[in-house]
C-alpha cells in the first residue's frame, strides 16, 4: 500500500473519462480545453493529481509513434510534474496501450491494474474500474483479445495511419452501441463497481473506493465506514474528486 501525505491547505484531485478525440478532433477540442483550465487551477493546491483512465477516446503506442494532438494536455500535464506535482495515471478500456511514453516523456507513472493507497490516514482502494466485478463477460473476453501480446504485435505492422483510424472509427462506435448504459444509474444491486468494492471489503478495509469508466457521477455508501466514489466524466458532467486531507467530495467544473 503506497502512502502520500496531504499538508495542510493542499489536496488531491481525481478526473477520469475525457475521451479526447471523440466524436472529432474538432468537436473535442473545448473539451481538452476546459480541462487543461482546470488543470491549471488545481496545480494552486495540489498535493497530488490521479488520472483514472480514459483521458483519450483511442491511444495506442508504436515504437516511434504516439496519436496526434492532444498537445494542450500533454504539455500542461508535463508543466505539472516539472513543477514537482505527482500525477499518477490508470489506464482505461480506450487507452490499454500504453507502453512507457507517459513515464519516459512526462514522469507519469502508468498503472495497469487498481493500486491502495493511504492519504493521511484515509485508505483508498483507486482504478479505472473496467473488467471488475461480476457480469461484463463480453468486454473481459474482448479486453483479453486486446492486450494479448500477439494480437498487439499484429495491429503495429498496421501503418499508423490506418491503424489510428480504424481504431478511432470502432472506439466510437463502440460508444454509441453502450452510451446508454454509461448514464443510467442501474440501482445498487446491478451496479458491478458496487458489488466489486463490497467484495474487497469482505477481504480489506478500504475507506474509500474510487472509479471511472460508468461516466456517471455517484457516491453510494457501502457501509458505515465506506464510501464508493465514480467519477463521473468531462463530457456531459465535468465532475471530478477532490480529497482535503480528511473528506472525499464529489465536485463539477462549472467554468466556461
Amino acid at each position: 500500500m503506497k502512502h502520500i501525505s496531504v499538508p495542510q491547505g493542499k489536496k488531491i484531485y481525481f478526473a477520469s473519462d475525457n475521451h479526447l478525440g471523440a466524436p472529432t478532433a474538432e468537436a473535442s477540442m473545448p473539451r481538452e480545453k476546459k480541462f487543461v483550465a482546470w488543470l491549471d487551477e488545481v496545480k494552486e493546491d495540489a498535493a497530488a493529481i490521479f488520472l483514472l483512465g480514459d483521458l483519450f477516446d483511442f491511444w495506442f503506442e508504436y515504437k516511434t509513434v504516439v496519436p496526434k494532438g492532444f498537445t494542450r494536455t500533454l504539455g500542461k500535464l508535463a508543466e505539472l510534474t516539472d513543477a514537482g506535482i505527482p500525477v499518477f495515471y490508470f489506464v482505461g478500456n480506450h487507452d490499454l496501450w500504453m507502453n512507457g511514453y507517459f513515464e519516459k516523456e512526462l514522469n507519469i507513472p502508468v498503472y495497469h491494474t487498481p493500486q491502495q493507497y493511504t492519504f493521511n490516514n484515509t485508505s483508498f482502494f483507486i482504478g479505472h474500474g473496467d473488467g471488475l466485478g461480476p457480469g461484463d463477460k463480453g468486454y473481459k473476453r474482448m479486453k483479453k483479445l486486446f492486450t494479448n501480446p500477439v494480437a498487439k504485435w499484429f495491429f503495429r505492422w498496421l501503418h499508423p495511419d490506418w491503424g489510428v483510424r480504424i481504431a478511432q472509427y470502432f472506439s466510437v462506435k463502440n460508444k454509441l452501441i453502450s452510451g446508454d448504459d454509461d448514464i443510467t444509474f442501474l440501482g445498487e444491486d446491478k451496479e458491478w463497481l458496487v458489488q466489486y468494492a463490497k467484495r474487497k471489503l469482505e477481504q480489506q478495509h478500504s475507506d474509500y473506493f474510487v472509479f471511472g469508466h460508468r461516466h456517471l457521477p455517484l457516491e453510494i455508501a457501502l457501509n458505515d465506514t465506506s464510501t464508493y466514489v465514480n467519477l463521473g466524466d468531462w463530457i456531459t458532467y465535468y465532475t471530478y474528486a477532490v480529497f482535503d486531507g480528511t473528506t472525499l467530495s464529489l465536485e463539477k467544473y462549472e467554468k466556461d
